[in-house]
């Protein structure tokens, strides 16, 4: 099953990429609640290309690498990778209320549907709200 989660921001597609192609932006917004945060990132943006995020509860509880291999890479389009055995696509669409990027990714069966749309939606969410205060909105 494919989980497609989406938002808009009414940035440059510049900024856009830049943030969540940048290991020291993604620090700043991926996590999926308060209680959570990425410690470190790492990326290497090209097909063949490694990236990897340490996502940790703030308590120390718990924490996983999320990582993967690049298998496409356009420049301020589309970014296609490979974690886990699964499967993310992430489109970068331009448009007049900005650019929207969309999410769609391999399901996984420890969690439900409504838990990982939510999940994943909650860190786009974040994403947007670092894309718009890094531009000054």
């Amino acid at each position: 099953m494919h989980i497609t989660v989406e938002t808009t921001i009414a940035a440059p597609i510049e900024a856009v990429w830049q943030a969540w192609t940048t290991p020291a932006d993604i620090v700043q917004w991926n996590a999926a609640s308060p209680d959570w945060h990425t410690t470190r990132a790492s990326v290497d943006l090209r097909v063949g290309g490694a990236f990897s995020s340490r996502m940790e509860a703030k308590d120390g509880s718990m924490g996983f690498d999320f990582a993967g291999t690049y298998t496409q890479v356009v420049p301020h389009e589309l970014l296609v990778a490979d974690f886990g055995g699964r499967s993310l696509r992430v489109a970068f669409l331009s448009g007049p209320q900005g650019v929207t990027v969309r999410e769609t990714f391999d399901a996984e069966d420890t969690h439900s549907e409504e838990q990982q749309r939510a999940g994943w939606q909650a860190i786009l969410d974040n994403f947007a709200q670092h894309v718009l205060r890094q531009q000054g909105a």
